[in-house]
């Protein structure tokens, strides 16, 4: 094993969390994989601003929290949840504007809907539960 693969082990194991085991980080990753797919069908003229925006919106949920876990405390943790949890909003915002244009169906915004919010929640009981902790 050379020297930065022991560095990198010996960083993965001093975080609080394995991201890769935290349910809101996976169900962030889902968030941008339904984002890609939903985004595929806005028009060409969106490329750069609705689209990207959603896009690089959606990465930010799961790359905070994953970020996050590499902090060494609890404050330093919880300010990446907080800035995934703006994200998350930020993101239903953007999906309601794409209904309100109608770029998506009633169904795919209900659908996506249900799932963003069920994050947000996820992610604020999450930090309430690491604040009683701390």
């Amino acid at each position: 094993m050379d020297v930065r693969r022991q560095d990198l082990n010996k960083t993965n194991m001093a975080a609080q969390h394995n991201f890769r085991k935290l349910n809101i980080w996976r169900e962030g990753i889902e968030i941008v994989k339904d984002t890609y797919a939903t985004t595929k069908i806005f028009p060409k003229s969106e490329t750069y601003s609705l689209t990207n925006q959603m896009q690089r919106c959606s990465i930010s949920i799961p790359s905070n929290i994953a970020e996050g876990t590499s902090k060494s405390s609890t404050k330093h943790f919880m300010t990446y949840l907080e800035t995934a949890l703006g994200s998350a909003f930020e993101w239903e915002t953007q999906l309601i504007i794409a209904f309100e244009i109608h770029y998506i169906s009633e169904d795919t915004f209900k659908h996506l809907e249900r799932k963003i919010q069920s994050i947000q929640g996820m992610i604020t009981r999450f930090m309430e539960s690491l604040e009683k902790k701390s």
